[in-house]
């Protein structure tokens, strides 16, 4: 099976990537497949959270084992499949690629394509560019000076101005990238 994964930021307007993948590929090719997609280097820690209808973070699968002590499982990237945790189109799930001031892409499972398969991920459209892959808390300050607001919490860089509709078909109406995916 084929996944095909949107996925937006809450910081830039105008930027959308999305990637095809296979079901038995590992959130590592995933993690490699987007940082790729953005130009980011791969040097920074990051998680996948799988999230709920309301992008409340649920699952994590980190890039390295943390050595958590609890009863929760843990899911390293390099060792889990998606489909593992991934099984419905409409899954919500947020990338964390800048730990330290919570920075993410917001991810939806837009579509499965069943009895194909895909040797490596491909990014099949891309449009804006991405945020900064790292800010310093200094930059957070400014931008937040700059939003007029004093507090730093969840919401910052999260749902207050996230607009899901921005994972929906009609902002890639003008491109014509799945040519690329559908020669392979």
């Amino acid at each position: 099976m084929i996944y095909k994964f949107r996925i937006v930021s809450d910081e830039v307007d105008n930027f959308k990537r999305e990637i095809c993948i296979d079901s038995d590929a590992s959130f590592l090719e995933l993690h490699d497949a987007i940082l790729d997609s953005v130009g980011f280097s791969k040097d920074q820690m990051t998680s996948f959270f799988i999230c709920d209808d309301d992008w409340e973070k649920k699952t994590e699968i980190t890039l390295m084992d943390m050595g958590k002590d609890s009863d929760e499982d843990t899911w390293i990237m390099a060792s889990t499949k998606l489909s593992d945790l991934i099984e419905d189109e409409g899954q919500r799930l947020v990338f964390v690629f800048d730990y330290m001031t919570d920075r993410m892409f917001f991810m939806e499972l837009k579509e499965i394509e069943p009895g194909k398969d895909l040797e490596t991920p491909v990014c099949t459209r891309k449009e804006g560019n991405p945020p900064q892959q790292t800010m310093d808390f200094e930059e957070l300050e400014k931008k937040n000076v700059a939003n007029n607001s004093s507090d730093f919490d969840e919401t910052f860089y999260g749902d207050e101005t996230f607009d899901p509709s921005e994972l929906d078909e009609e902002g890639f109406a003008d491109l014509n990238m799945d040519d690329e995916y559908n020669n392979m």
